[in-house]
């Protein structure tokens, strides 16, 4: 028990000890430092006998703040660098490896090629996707194309025509250089262009008598936003295009058959800012003479609206006379005002035409003739691949039917005739499907001149559907 008692003061006696070590020394520290005020409070008053000697003089009080600002000024840098170096050791250190990695980007999936300028097409069929293939010395080129067929039936059909066909419409591939100085466009195969008021004629025939199994091909020289293209060229003349699938409608309208189709020539094209200029010297209506000019110059007013002016004329009478190269309109000259609205599914793309033939006895053109229409497209994209086009036109002849030197340029000297086209499109992927309905209806007719096998009906409706594939 007594044992007991005597550890316990032992320990007692050890904290005491303990608790006055730090006691002991603060005293120490505190003594020491009044000493040392008390021997500086001595000097500053021996030193300045004229001062209380009991108190600091302001100037010391201003001198001890001042230093002890410095002092904190020291202090904090001190701090601020001891902060910096706790934390670089911890960025600088590896990272956890049970912390989830920072999440990588998802990779950038390249855009989808876009379809190809050429050839040109409005709504609302579009080329297909281009598939690209290394030619070796040639580089690469871009290759598309077009199966489709056609079945047409019709009412009050002219002698030698039938009331119902059916054929191939377009088997063409599309082969092409887009890139560099040199590019060049080659289009070959099998195509049918048929047109409102005339006969229906079969693909073979087509092929034969008009463009050849190439109808389209020609070398490009490109320099920033000027370019020469050299060979067969698709005119520069009208809103339409020459085959089915380039267009709203598949069949060409009354206004297109006054204007050239392919020509064989030159063709100077140039961009400056809103305004597109081209000039083109060429063979007219195929006529392998390189006498006709044609030129058009295109206003971009805004992204969506656009005009155009277009002329083209024949320097030097010609009087060869074939169904590509009709006698009267290569020797013409023709003109058209061209308007075009497309924003979103809508396009809409009136336009004005005037052609005219002057006199000329020697090649067998005996009286001057002209031509005066216009026509307005329309197309809109619905949803699910639906679309609708329709085409209302007019055109209007010159002459007189008594004269017996009067020219013939539709159903007889001075007739006239409306048009009125629907087409209900359906497209999804490669395929598409179109049904056309028309009517061609003749104003101030020559008799003989018009539809049926008399010539003697001033109507003639058409029923045409056409089906394919873009590849």
């Amino acid at each position: 028990m007594k044992k007991t008692y005597g550890v316990c003061l032992g320990l007692l006696a050890l904290g005491f000890v303990g608790l006055g070590a730090p006691a002991s020394r603060a005293h120490e520290r505190l003594v020491t430092a009044e000493a040392e005020t008390g021997s500086e409070t001595s000097a500053t008053s021996a030193a300045n006998s004229s001062s209380s000697p009991s108190a600091s003089s302001p100037a010391d009080l201003r001198q001890r703040i001042d230093a002890l600002k410095a002092e904190l000024a020291d202090l904090n840098s001190e701090l601020a660098a001891d902060k910096n170096t706790d934390v670089a050791p911890a960025t600088a250190a590896p990272q956890d490896q049970g912390a989830p990695a920072p999440a990588t980007p998802p990779a950038t999936t390249p855009p989808a090629p876009m379809p190809l300028p050429s050839p040109s097409m409005t709504a609302p069929l579009a080329t297909a996707v281009p598939h690209e293939v290394s030619a070796g010395p040639l580089g690469k080129i871009e290759v598309t194309g077009i199966l489709s067929g056609i079945g047409i039936t019709e009412g009050y059909h002219v002698p030698g025509d039938s009331p119902t066909h059916w054929d191939l419409s377009n088997a063409q591939v599309f082969i092409q250089k887009t890139t560099g100085w040199f590019q060049w466009y080659l289009q070959g195969g099998a195509y049918n262009i048929p047109a409102l008021g005339v006969p229906f004629t079969q693909t073979g025939p087509t092929i034969t008598s008009l463009y050849g199994p190439f109808p389209t091909g020609y070398v490009k020289l490109v320099k920033g936003n000027f370019n020469v293209e050299i060979g067969e060229l698709p005119t520069l003349v009208g809103a339409e295009y020459t085959f089915s699938f380039e267009n709203m409608n598949i069949e060409r309208g009354l206004l297109w058959g006054y204007e050239p189709a392919i020509s064989r020539g030159v063709q100077l094209n140039e961009t400056y800012k809103k305004l597109t200029a081209s000039f083109s010297w060429n063979d007219g209506y195929y006529s392998d003479r390189y006498t006709s000019f044609s030129g058009s110059l295109a206003y971009a007013i805004n992204a969506a609206n656009t005009l155009t002016f277009v002329a083209s004329g024949n320097a030097g009478a010609y009087n060869k006379n074939t169904t590509a190269t009709p006698l009267y309109l290569n020797n013409s000259s023709i003109y058209n005002l061209i308007y075009m609205y497309s924003k979103g599914n809508f396009m809409l793309m009136p336009y004005f035409q005037y052609s005219d033939t002057p006199k000329n006895v020697k090649i067998g053109i005996t009286d001057s003739a002209s031509t005066r229409g216009g026509a307005i497209l329309a197309n809109y994209n619905f949803k699910h691949g639906i679309s609708l086009a329709v085409r209302p036109e007019y055109v209007k002849t010159s002459g007189n039917p008594k004269d017996i030197n009067a020219i013939n340029l539709l159903a007889g000297p001075g007739s006239g005739a409306f048009a009125f086209t629907v087409t209900p499109a359906y497209s999804k992927d490669a395929f598409f499907i179109r049904a056309e309905l028309s009517v061609v209806h003749i104003v101030d007719s020559v008799p003989g001149f018009s539809f049926g096998t008399m010539g003697k009906s001033v109507n003639q409706p058409r029923g045409v559907i056409e089906a394919g594939f873009l590849f």
